[in-house]
């Protein structure tokens, strides 16, 4: 098969390293793609927000298959003009994509199926909103309504972050996305993902992660699109799982098809965990970054094979083989990220470090630049690590990190803490 993956990041640099294993695969393309990527697979320069360009693209080099990896092209109906022009294609329709493109949407179908989630609230009024704080107090939740590059969830501990939360969204911090706010209840517990494959009709759980968003050690600093993740998630035993199919995955996949709009792709469901039941933080329409890179390491080749019967609606006909083992990734990314950074610093010391089905560096944000690469965004490298246990996985990790020249860059030192403590 000729595949297309759409997107420049980690997540998509994971997906092509897993897509490349299987034979089915013949020739592989990722548009725009990245430093790293291009070592294993064609890099096309393209939009990958413009449906007329992804499509020409595909009939111009016979493309048999699509994967869309980042929100926004599904947001923009990319994955929907793929479909149209009869191409196989990963990933839902911009109406589906809703569940993460639109917070109040996500709610109100939570409150149609019944599905457990924090008590909520939408405004489109500075004024209204800071009246509700004022009335409910904090810790309390603060979200921009739309897509904001995974930064636009601010859990204020204080009424003073609440109200300045409004402020920056109502004064334009996170542009269009933060013209309608979403505020909710504070949710206590241990917060972990969980993802789901789903045709539109059958769903199959393809596994669990946790993700450290805190920008240093001890979950202190800024809120980030993710320093770190590792999977399995133990916090997310057996017994939550399914509690979280019957309850939140399978009646939101329900309640999408009745209303004309099935979801076909992964979901990726944000849980809080207290007293052994699961709430739903968020939906997510795409896989996570940096979840994805540990899940594509644990599942290899067989990700592809997932995906097509995802795309062609025959879910119910496979099953996904675990290995009895553990990943970690660690996220490194440039001084100052997720504030103002610098870009195109060199980074040394990538060549000699293993690639294989146990160690592997995926880029997110890199370019090449002569016979350099260089950084080109705020998380630029995920160094990832498997192993039998989850402190060989962390181990072996950070030794790989030990040994990248970056002096440009940080990286939290504690991934995995939850589990390991």
């Amino acid at each position: 098969m000729n595949i297309l993956i759409l997107g420049s990041g980690g997540r998509e640099h994971a997906l092509a390293w897993a897509v490349k294993q299987n034979p089915k695969t013949d020739r592989l393309i990722v548009a725009p793609g990245n430093a790293g990527i291009a070592l294993l697979a064609e890099c096309a320069d393209i939009d990958i927000l413009d449906s007329v360009a992804v499509v020409n693209f595909c009939d111009e080099n016979a493309i048999d298959f699509v994967i869309v990896g980042p929100e926004a092209p599904l947001a923009a109906g990319v994955a929907d003009a793929c479909r149209a022009a009869g191409l196989l294609t990963f990933g839902p329709s911009a109406a589906a994509a809703k569940l993460e493109a639109s917070k109040a949407f996500t709610k109100e179908i939570c409150d149609a199926c019944a599905a457990p989630t924090a008590a909520w609230a939408r405004f489109t009024d500075a004024a209204a909103a800071r009246a509700y704080i004022a009335a409910q107090g904090a810790p309390i939740v603060v979200k921009a309504d739309g897509l904001a590059a995974g930064k636009g969830v601010i859990v204020a501990m204080t009424e003073a972050e609440a109200l300045a939360a409004i402020d920056d969204m109502f004064g334009g911090e996170f542009g269009a996305a933060g013209a309608e706010v979403v505020i909710e209840e504070f949710m206590a517990g241990e917060e972990a993902s969980f993802f789901i494959l789903t045709d539109g009709t059958h769903a199959l759980p393809i596994g669990t992660a946790q993700d450290h968003k805190r920008a240093f050690d001890g979950d202190t600093g800024p809120n980030t699109g993710g320093m770190g993740a590792y999977s399995p998630a133990p916090v997310l035993t057996d017994a939550i799982q399914r509690q979280a199919m019957e309850e939140i995955v399978l009646p939101t996949i329900a309640e999408m098809a009745r209303r004309g709009t099935a979801y076909q792709g992964v979901l990726y469901a944000g849980l809080m965990i207290e007293n052994g039941r699961a709430r739903l933080v968020e939906y997510n329409a795409r896989f996570g970054d940096p979840e994805c890179q540990v899940l594509m390491m644990r599942l290899g080749a067989q990700a592809l094979d997932l995906m097509l019967a995802t795309a062609e609606g025959r879910l119910d006909q496979v099953q996904v083989t675990w290995a009895d083992d553990h990943a970690l990734t660690v996220v490194m990314a440039s001084n100052g990220y997720p504030g103002a950074y610098a870009k195109g610093s060199q980074i040394r010391g990538l060549e000699e470090l293993p690639e294989d089905s146990r160690h592997m560096v995926f880029h997110a944000g890199t370019a090449q630049r002569d016979a350099s690469v260089i950084a080109s965004g705020g998380r630029v490298l995920n160094v990832t690590a498997r192993g039998e246990t989850l402190r060989e996985a962390r181990d072996a990790a950070y030794a790989m990190v030990d040994r990248i020249d970056w002096p440009a860059g940080f990286c939290r030192r504690d991934i995995g803490w939850r589990a390991l403590k």
